[in-house]
Order: structure tokens, then C-alpha cells, then sequence
């Protein structure tokens, strides 16, 4: 089924707070949760006057929550039309700090390019498994895109995930992005 962006409408009512919302992508319905406010605070570009993403679940699909508002979807619909564009929204993560250290470098992973559990935990001073772990605890796939980070030979896991859909996903966005010999 192909993706259609004009599928995004604005749910009807929104209170300042947290938000769980949710939205059709080619990799399936993802929940965006978001800390702030959007009605009837909007910035002159559309967006809202505040708030961050605090969490994306993939592989939502038995959620039933309305959709977001164009300025929250938009950084997904442009993802997943071109490779090349990041998802850039603002983010609230927690975390330890050796986490967030982590999620800092995935963050700075370009797009259409991978590195290694290895590579990050050699910047970090850190092991690998300790690498994988924080990328298993990433709150936000997709903007902080830890499926850009495989094994020295091979994907490595998803999200937990070693062998299921969350690693069928991985296989999708690197493709998607024609990471090279990733796939």
C-alpha cells in the first residue's frame, strides 16, 4: 500500500500535555507521543509554540489514535520520500547519560550511511554490547535512527529485536535509504 501524505488530518481536539498519536507509514502505523501544545499556539511556520517528541513505537498497528497534525507528520511523510531528508523534530529524551551519549553519535549517523556497534563504542571508550543496549533503550527510532547501526558482519538486532518484524523494518529503512551493503 503506498504511502499518502494527504492522509494526515489534524485530530480535532488537542489539550497542552502529552499526546499519543498515531500515523500509516510504509513500515506500518507508528505512535508519536508528544510532550506540548499545539492548539491555538501556533508559531508564523505552523508549528506548535512548544513541546518534543518523547517517544516513537513502531509497529503501532492496533493503535487507535487520531493522526497528527500536518507541521508533527510532515518530517516523516519528507522521510519517507526521500532517503535523504532527517526527521528533525525536537526531543525530549531520557535516559541514562551514557545513553544519551550514544544517541548523540546515532544522531549524527548520516543518512545512507551506517556504522558499527564497534565504531561507536571505540568513540565512546565504551564495548559494544553497552552500545547495543542504549540503541535497544532508544525512545525515539527513526529520528534518533539507530537502525543505521549494525554489526561488524552483519544487521545486528532492532529495537530488541534479533529475528521478527522490528528487524524486518531494519532491513526496510536501510534499503530504503540503499545503505551501503547493509541490506
Amino acid at each position: 500500500m503506498p504511502f499518502d501524505p494527504s492522509a494526515v488530518v489534524v485530530p480535532a481536539h488537542c489539550d497542552a500535555g502529552r499526546h499519543v498519536l498515531a500515523m500509516d507509514t510504509p513500515i506500518g502505523r507508528i505512535a508519536l507521543h508528544w510532550r506540548g501544545v499545539w492548539s491555538g499556539a501556533w508559531r508564523a511556520d505552523g508549528a506548535a509554540s512548544g513541546g518534543s517528541l518523547t517517544r516513537v513505537v513502531l509497529a503501532a498497528d492496533a493503535l487507535d489514535a487520531p493522526a497528527p497534525p500536518p507541521w508533527l507528520a510532515a518530517p516523516f511523510v519528507a522521510y519517507f520520500q526521500d532517503s535523504c531528508r532527517r526527521i528533525d523534530l525536537p526531543v525530549q529524551l531520557g535516559g541514562t547519560p551514557f545513553q544519551r551519549r550514544v544517541w548523540r553519535l546515532i544522531a549524527a549517523i548520516a543518512p545512507r550511511s551506517t556504522r558499527t556497534y564497534g565504531e561507536l563504542a571505540a568513540a565512546l571508550g565504551s564495548s559494544p554490547r553497552a552500545v547495543g543496549g542504549a540503541c535497544r533503550a532508544n525512545p525515539c527510532p527513526l529520528v534518533v535512527p539507530c537502525h543505521r547501526v549494525v554489526a561488524r558482519h552483519g544487521l545486528g538486532g532492532f529495537a530488541g529485536d534479533r529475528g521478527g518484524r522490528l528487524l524486518d523494518i531494519k532491513r526496510w529503512l536501510l534499503a530504503h535509504e540503499q545503505a551501503a551493503g547493509r541490506v
